[in-house]
């Protein structure tokens, strides 16, 4: 059965954390609320199922928030003979762009700049891989008109859509198209949004102390109290950290890093950047426009040893790395004082390699992007490895095993065709009257946030000067969206965080917000 309210708030979260710790035993205990996890709440909680779900932190903390804000087709997996895998990506970009939430992923445009690096053996096999991941998208039913073809572009098209590329050189460019999301983070709140919809307790700052496969021995981190919290099967989805709950799970944490640019110093572009890694043959630094008037400039694939930190740290050699690879293309250099903010997130990857000195020295570029879901000894569900465009996929085969080991009386997986909470089809988004940019991470829940400020215009201020984000989308994060403190409104709701310098402008103002929000119980 259907719940109809999909907010959440400080208020629902106090009164269903209250019923579920000490309470009936739920059918699904869901531990971890990154992608995975609230897909995973989703899916159990749309086949009728009982569900909790809990994360020590917040929704999307971890691995979630820090990825390259892209849905990839799986181009990269074809490249290195994963066929089910990069079939498997195709088909998942497609049930987000065309289904499930159109209104925060769309197609975005990439150019392959042909410089005098790359060699024309090499441009003919990009060529090659382009047309190939065309045919992906084509095995995948995803409409033409939801990702347009490759082509090769003349050295003036090139620079029209890359006008910061250096002309010395220059024979052109290849034009790709992939998915790219609003916000990573902004996905995982629609997951939660929609899992709550349907029933799900979603519990944020509650921390699993000890799993077992008929519950966990939990914490609120907000008041210090234990308890327990009983279900009929749990699921762990903790990604990096799954290995640190259930015993034999060993994971290969590899690091991707981004910068964070102002886009005046590379100027406009209307399209992204592949750019080859100079002398490796299949690897590439990616360059993403944003719609605040950022550019991320990523990533490295670097092995991660040692404990897993709760927020990774960016080392200056990625940010030094990334930068030389800027610099081989660009007609004026990007300098370390350009760099604004960074961040850096720990993709869980299965590690399958036998222990030896030689299998740890593996670069993690080469490891499978393949999931997996496992069963434990005493019937712990845990899902591992896969990547964030792949998520659903994961969700579902976590839960249809976690049914078939249980015993659950459950219906079968719904979510690819389950719209999350603010999608609609592409005509019905365009019709939305409110901003395109407020579309493009509300959906059809944008005039909600707008009219927020109708009763006080102060709200439709922006919550710093040179800010796109405006008081009211800070409001809407706290009443429905499950915001708790000025981390979660500044880090994850919105994306202020990422520039150290934008996060001290904004924070007075997200300081009062909260203290007005608390003296009036919203």
């Amino acid at each position: 059965m259907s719940h109809p309210d999909s907010s959440l708030s400080a208020a629902r979260r106090s009164r269903e954390l209250a019923a579920t710790v000490g309470g009936p035993a739920v059918d699904v205990l869901v531990v971890g609320l990154g992608a995975t996890g609230a897909g995973a709440a989703l899916d159990a909680a749309a086949r009728g199922l009982s569900v909790a779900a809990i994360d020590a932190h917040d929704l999307a903390f971890g691995t979630s928030r820090w990825s390259s804000k892209l849905i990839h087709g799986g181009l990269r997996y074809l490249a290195s003979g994963q066929l089910d895998v990069a079939h498997e990506s195709a088909v998942e970009r497609g049930v987000l762009m065309q289904r499930t939430a159109p209104h925060l992923v769309r197609a975005q445009p990439f150019v392959l700049p042909l410089t005098p690096l790359v060699s024309r053996g090499q441009a003919a096999l990009a060529s090659a891989g382009f047309r190939a991941g065309d045919g992906l998208r084509l095995a995948a039913r995803t409409a033409r008109a939801t990702l347009p073809p490759p082509r090769r572009l003349s050295p003036v098209e090139t620079r029209h859509l890359a006008p910061a590329l250096r002309p010395a050189g220059l024979r052109g460019g290849l034009l790709s198209w992939d998915g790219r999301l609003t916000d990573d983070a902004r996905l995982v709140t629609a997951l939660a949004r929609t899992a709550a919809a349907h029933g799900a307790r979603v519990l944020t700052r509650v921390r699993a102390l000890g799993l077992t496969a008929t519950g966990a021995r939990v914490r609120d981190e907000l008041t210090g109290e234990e308890g327990e919290i009983r279900a009929r099967t749990v699921v762990n989805a903790t990604g990096v950290w799954a290995g640190g709950l259930v015993d034999g799970i060993r994971v290969r944490p590899s690091r991707g890093t981004h910068l964070v640019l102002r886009t005046a110093p590379l100027g406009p572009l209307p399209a992204g950047l592949h750019i080859p890694v100079p002398g490796e043959s299949n690897r590439f630094v990616l360059v993403l426009p944003q719609d605040d008037g950022r550019v991320y400039v990523g990533l490295t694939d670097e092995p991660v040893t040692g404990a897993i930190p709760d927020v990774p740290e960016v080392p200056e050699t990625d940010i030094g790395f990334l930068l030389d690879v800027l610099g081989s293309v660009l007609d004026v250099p990007v300098h370390r004082t350009d760099v604004v903010g960074a961040f850096a997130g720990l993709r869980p990857l299965l590690d399958t390699a036998p222990d030896s000195p030689s299998a740890g020295r593996a670069r993690t570029s080469d490891i499978s992007r393949r999931h997996a879901v496992l069963t434990s000894p005493d019937g712990v569900i845990t899902v591992v490895g896969g990547k964030l465009t792949t998520y659903r996929r994961m969700a579902q085969d976590a839960v249809d095993t976690a049914v078939r080991v249980h015993g659950l009386a459950a219906g079968r997986c719904r979510t690819a065709a389950l719209p999350l909470v603010g999608a609609a089809p592409q005509a019905v988004l365009a019709a939305v009257r409110a901003p395109r940019r407020l579309v493009q991470r509300y959906g059809t829940e944008a005039p909600a946030v707008l009219a927020l400020a109708d009763g006080d215009p102060r709200l439709a201020e922006p919550v710093h000067p040179g800010a796109t984000v405006t008081a009211a989308e800070l409001v809407w994060a706290v009443r429905h969206e499950g915001a708790l403190d000025a981390c979660d409104l500044l880090d994850r709701r919105t994306r202020i965080g990422l520039v150290p310098a934008d996060r001290a402008a904004a924070l007075d103002a997200v300081d009062a917000l909260l203290a007005g929000a608390a003296a009036s119980g919203g």
